[in-house]
């Protein structure tokens, strides 16, 4: 049947994930041969990924727009060569601005294009499994940190971070090519829009016909519940996962220790996508949303008790399994809300939410330890904030029947 070439797009869409998202990742490893050879700070080096988050960020939401009218395939083929372009142009920066403005910004904008795109045709292949479907789809980029970062060190060793960079270019050229151009829209049975997504609550509680545009879509309460719960998971999460490694220094753990415990959290993410991808299609989408949020509160605020190392690490497999299961369930509960002709729109206004909300705490966590000389508090505001998404979750209305729909919309 037609639909079971959605488990391509998801097989295409999964490695396409991975290979965009560890060439942009792989920065940290990068940090200290470019600066030792180049003599550019690390703060200057390291300026280029918050560049590339904030780009990304906003590049999320334009190019979800224009996947909508174009469909995916061509932005992801235009956003393949923009990275292959960002990363050799890096590769030969001559000073510090040149390789900020290629890779912060060619590569942020570049891969600002892969999550909305790919994620909106995926869910409009599938009417079961989808859940399962866009977790899949998300495993690329929980697999990146463990294949192509990595491979970048081993590439650095060999040959120097420039040549690095380099091949990574040519590695992903050749792969993201041919592999976007198995992308292609669902078909018109799967991606017609189904009416109870038509439908959204005005203020006075009774239902009206919602109109298709884009701009009444972002208006919906569906939408502004949706983006300000990823906001408050993201912004929950975010200085724990950035400032973990340092308290567990602080703790008494090694640097190589201290940095595994990274390694167990993306372990534990790629089980916790798939475990949330199918408990969210048995069960629904909204109440694994809801309880992998109080999970991840939970886990974030256990950690003001821990000081051993063994404590860290079960921590982080708690941690990594419940936010990274449930990230790629956002744009399963939104396809419940939108029709299939704005999601590339929502999924792209979400995610720049969504990395507005972690762009917050790196900062916040740095200002809390500078404030009070621990982290105590920076778990304890996460935690609280983590309990504020799942409690906005608690909101997510419920998508109308079909029966419901019939009854309810004009004649």
């Amino acid at each position: 049947m037609e639909h079971r070439y959605g488990w391509v797009i998801v097989a295409a869409g999964a490695l396409i994930t991975c290979v965009a998202a560890g060439a942009m990742f792989a920065l940290p490893v990068y940090l200290q041969p470019m600066a030792d050879d180049t003599g550019w700070s690390r703060a200057g080096i390291s300026l280029a990924m918050t560049i590339g988050f904030l780009v990304m960020g906003v590049a999320g939401f334009v190019w979800g727009t224009i996947t909508d009218r174009i469909g995916a395939r061509p932005v992801v083929l235009v956003a393949s060569f923009m990275l292959v372009a960002g990363l050799l142009i890096a590769s030969r920066a001559p000073n510090l601005l040149v390789f900020q403005i290629a890779f912060g910004g060619l590569c942020g904008a570049s891969v600002g294009a892969f999550f909305a795109p790919i994620m909106a045709t995926t869910i409009g292949w599938f009417d079961r499994h989808r859940g399962l479907a866009v977790s899949l789809v998300s495993i690329g980029g929980g697999v990146a940190p463990m294949v192509v970062t990595p491979l970048a060190s081993v590439l650095i060793t060999s040959y120097g971070w420039r040549s690095a960079m380099l091949i990574t270019a040519i590695g992903a050229l050749v792969i993201l090519v041919p592999t976007a151009l198995l992308i292609r829209r669902a078909p018109a049975a799967l991606e017609s829009v189904p009416e109870a997504a038509m439908l959204a609550a005005t203020a006075d509680g009774t239902t009206t016909t919602q109109r298709s545009d884009i701009s009444a879509a972002l208006r919906t309460p569906q939408f502004i519940i949706l983006a300000a719960t990823f906001f408050l998971c993201c912004a929950a999460h975010s200085g724990p996962i950035f400032h973990t490694v340092s308290y567990a220094m602080l703790c008494g753990a090694s640097a190589l220790a201290a940095a595994s415990i990274y390694s167990v959290e993306g372990v534990a993410g790629l089980f916790g996508r798939l475990l949330f991808g199918v408990a969210a299609d048995r069960l629904g989408v909204k109440r694994v949303i809801i309880a992998g949020l109080v999970l991840q509160a939970a886990g974030i605020y256990a950690y003001i008790y821990v000081t051993r190392l063994t404590d860290f690490y079960m921590l982080a497999a708690v941690l990594g399994m419940a936010y990274g299961g449930v990230m790629p369930l956002y744009a399963v509960l939104a396809r419940e809300y939108f029709p299939a002709h704005v999601m590339g729109t929502v999924l792209g206004a979400i995610t720049m939410t969504s990395s507005i909300g972690m762009a917050f705490g790196p900062i916040g966590g740095g200002w809390i330890f500078d404030t009070f000389g621990d982290y105590h508090w920076l778990y304890v505001a996460s935690a609280a904030i983590g309990l504020a998404a799942a409690a906005i979750a608690l909101g997510f209305p419920r998508p109308a029947r079909p029966a419901e729909t019939t009854q309810l919309a004009p004649a």
